[in-house]
């Protein structure tokens, strides 16, 4: 809708956003101020200010209190301020001396509380914002105050929208992991087969094998289209819809609405999108309101759909249905949210819609405030989706790489490699003559990264990389310590990682330690020892330690004899068992926690077992219960409904328990070095 874009009552200009891979923004933002020069070009600020627990915090250093004084005090103060009584008419110095009697702090806290409360939400300092620039043809300092940031970037004393109120054009420079991930993947492809993909030309639209897996909701890894909500949404959409109108519901477009009907405040109409999507049948809110939404079902989904409803039914002119979109984005508040609201409800009555049917919908209106997007944000969104599943669909493992690479979106490494493992690829160790920095995938194999042992310098890779191209592969570790100079602690992560078990011959671990250690003594042993091997469960420490999951197992195995004992089902079996209170055994890969109309938290979680992932939800009487006992990447045995719904299963959770390994430490513990 071009009124979205520009139309006559707009005075501020248009958005410009640019989305580059993410690790390529700092070479464009350089190219930025060579290319215009520090008189014409600056970056936008963010303007930070003290929230309650940084005010407490400065105020508190003022009065001289230890750091950990201080830190065990806001603790105390952040976990049971809530509990203490404000009674009517208290000033905030007896609220403070409240507060601090209630939890036994003395003297000078009572103070600290109350001057913090003076602070909280006050002017801290500028930083930068990521990729915010105003650009100006002649000088910039003669429209607003410049400083020069400890980056030595010119920086604007305005946050983003001051510059828009201004007048300014503000550029967003923007990084995106997912096109990283597009060009490594595409670049791997290449080095691989041959195939050259030119990203500009390439259109995967119309692909059978990526509009399938689009349908099946295994987007894990795509742009934009990974989270857990959105794949259930895909599964919903497709799973259940009659093979009839297959052919009507075309992938793309259909992903297009995904793409903006997947919001917070949207979850009611997202499910009814599916419905009418299927072909239900649904009672029309009014003729007009159909006939501006006849491609979207009747469910207003993009920006452009409160403009076009505001037009139609209030009565507004094109200005105000864009005043409106902009009100309710949070981006202009010169007129508010009830003013447009009362002229909406009169314009409607005038034109004789029922007072219930403008509830309902301005209700959908009222779903697009704080976040939403306009059609062709969407639109090139699912673009680069579609490239992403692409490649997920026809080149796995050159895909897995790029993502993990690329340090992933939604997921963990582990989870994504997970995934790998389900689609068939096999992941393989790192290894010293066939590792490089980022994770390498061709047919059907993924090769660990170095990048993924913890403390390994990227610098000694990439002299490690360069020395075995130069002059070839290690035979032998007595052979590398003769090409590549590194330190004993750098030289420990990569054996206890395995990198040397292809070259070790009949040395173990410990040995190949210990010869690293007696080249570099000042007086070299007389004999070196050959230790007996690393025991599975230290070797499994280790990975632990160093990768932060299990790389030759699922994290469950390790539960192998606690489950033995009791009765579960995995996760693939789950469609069979509709309508039946169940027990699963899962590893929690991600959680969002939300909130009811009431105000209750609740939390969605994704798990896995060996065999698939499962959605489940945790209600708010049982989150009460459990809530203290959920973190990710931990292993649970939970009890469950298992419910469908648009032939899509998930679970309820009714019970949780939390597993624990017995000895084996976990991925976020540190490794306790072993004595050579």
């Amino acid at each position: 809708m071009f009124e979205r874009f520009l139309n006559p009552g707009r005075d501020d200009p248009p958005d410009i956003d640019i989305d580059f891979p993410w690790d390529e923004r700092p070479k464009i933002l350089d190219w930025v101020f060579a290319h215009y020069g520090h008189q014409h070009a600056a970056m936008v600020a963010n303007q930070n200010t003290l929230a309650s627990r940084a005010a407490l915090r400065e105020i508190a250093k003022v009065y001289g209190l230890p750091a950990g004084e201080i830190g065990k005090a806001l603790n105390f103060l952040q976990r049971r301020a809530d509990f203490v009584d404000v009674r009517p008419g208290t000033t905030v110095q007896d609220w403070a001396r409240d507060v601090c009697r209630a939890l036994n702090l003395r003297n000078p806290w009572p103070e600290i509380l109350y001057w913090s409360t003076q602070l909280d939400g006050h002017f801290r300092n500028l930083s930068l914002h990521p990729g915010g620039v105003v650009l100006v043809p002649d000088e910039i300092r003669r429209y607003v105050p410049v400083e020069i940031s400890a980056s030595n970037l010119p920086v604007i004393q305005w946050e983003k929208d001051q510059t828009e109120d201004a007048g300014l054009v503000k550029i967003d420079l923007l990084g995106n992991r997912s096109l990283a991930v597009i060009r490594d993947a595409i670049a791997a492809v290449a080095r691989n087969t041959g195939r050259v993909i030119d990203y500009a030309t390439w259109d995967p639209i119309t692909d059978p094998a990526t509009n399938d897996l689009i349908r099946r909701g295994e987007t894990m890894g795509c742009f934009y289209v990974e989270s857990p909500a959105t794949r259930l949404l895909l599964k919903k959409l497709w799973g259940g819809m009659p093979p009839e109108r297959h052919a009507v519901a075309d992938v793309f477009e259909y992903l297009v609405v995904v793409s903006s009907l997947i919001r917070p405040a949207a979850n009611v109409f997202a499910d009814e999108f599916v419905r009418r999507a299927h072909g239900q049948r649904y009672q029309s809110l009014h003729p007009l309101f159909d006939e501006v939404l006849a491609e979207t079902h009747g469910i207003m989904v993009y920006q452009e759909d409160v403009m076009k409803v505001a037009v139609a039914l209030g009565g507004f002119s094109v200005e105000d249905g864009d005043q409106l979109r902009k009100v309710l984005s949070k981006k202009h508040k010169e007129r508010q949210l009830r003013d447009y609201q009362c002229q909406f409800y009169q314009g409607a009555m005038a034109r004789g819609v029922e007072c219930r049917v403008i509830d309902a919908i301005w209700a959908m209106i009222m779903s697009f405030a704080g976040y939403s997007f306009c059609k062709p944000h969407s639109a090139s969104y699912a673009q680069v989706s579609f490239k992403s599943a692409y490649l997920r669909a026809h080149y796995p493992a050159e895909f897995i790489a790029a993502v993990v690479s690329n340090q992933g979106g939604y997921y963990s490494a582990f989870a994504y490699l997970s995934e790998g493992r389900r689609m068939g690829l096999t992941i393989l160790p790192p290894d010293i003559n066939a590792s490089v920095w980022v994770y390498t995938g061709s047919g059907t194999i993924v090769r660990v990264g170095l990048m993924q042992i913890k403390g390994v310098q990227e610098d000694l890779v990439t002299q490690i990389v360069v020395e075995r191209e130069t002059n070839g592969p290690y035979r032998s570790l007595s052979e590398f310590l003769s090409r590549v100079k590194l330190d004993y602690a750098q030289a420990k992560l990569l054996i206890k990682a395995g990198c040397f078990d292809s070259i070790a011959g009949e040395l173990t671990r410990p040995a190949l330690l210990w010869r690293v250690f007696a080249a570099q003594a000042a007086k070299p042993p007389s004999s070196i020892p050959i230790p007996t091997e690393y025991s599975a469960q230290k070797k499994l420490q280790h990975e632990l330690a160093l990768f932060g999951f299990p790389l030759h197992c699922h994290p469950l195995d390790l539960f192998t004899e606690l489950l033995a004992a009791t009765t579960h089902i995995f996760a693939k079996d789950l469609n069979q068992y509709v309508g039946k209170e169940v027990t699963l055994i899962g590893w929690l890969l991600t959680e969002k926690i939300v909130s009811t109309k009431k105000g209750e938290p609740m939390e969605f979680m994704t798990l896995e077992d060996q065999t698939g992932m499962y959605d489940a939800t945790v209600f708010p009487n049982t989150y009460r219960t459990y809530c203290h006992l959920l973190a990710a990447n931990q292993a649970y045995m939970l009890t469950g409904l298992v419910e469908e719904q648009f032939s899509t299963v998930t679970v309820t959770v009714k019970t949780l328990q939390l597993l624990t390994t017995g000895g084996i430490p976990a991925p976020s513990e540190s490794l306790e070095e072993q004595s050579v």
